[in-house]
């Protein structure tokens, strides 16, 4: 179930790139394994900082559901959420976050820092990393391959 979930993420992912967007898809659904929200990074195009898939994943489950109390939501993103992410994740109260690769940069959940479970998080939050995690690391690596190249190039 975990992997056809993340194969929308990746899907999603793929578009971004496509749109010259770092390639990161999110996907959420309901404890009825009902879709509520899929978004993909939307920075570059909107002009905002804070357009991460994740997000905007968040954005739109909570005007679907008509509440941001996602805490019977599973996210799948094919990147591990940075540190806004991971914020804006506990603070909808998610039951579960499904990832794909680490982000050994700005990873704020397992791989840099762990935000759910420090401190600062007063809502405890499951976490399963790695699915897909080939997948989703090379979709990652190719695009910014590509985008090194052809900077290289101009």
């Amino acid at each position: 179930m975990h992997c056809h979930w993340m194969g929308k993420a990746i899907a999603l992912a793929q578009a971004a790139g496509e749109a010259d967007e770092v390639p990161v898809g999110a996907v959420i659904i309901d404890s009825n394994c009902n879709v509520v929200a899929t978004a993909e990074n939307r920075r570059q195009r909107d002009k905002d900082p804070t357009a991460h898939a994740e997000i905007l994943a968040l954005r739109q489950a909570g005007q679907a559901l008509q509440n941001w109390h996602l805490n019977h939501c599973t996210l799948y993103v094919t990147l591990e959420p940075c540190p806004m992410c991971a914020g804006a994740i506990i603070q909808a109260r998610l039951k579960l976050l499904v990832y794909g690769t680490d982000d050994p940069k700005t990873g704020a959940i397992r791989t840099v820092a762990n935000i759910p479970d420090s401190a600062c998080s007063y809502h405890h939050l499951d976490v399963i990393g790695g699915i897909l995690e080939s997948a989703c690391r090379t979709q990652l690596q190719t695009w910014f391959a590509t985008q090194r190249q052809l900077k290289r190039r101009n």
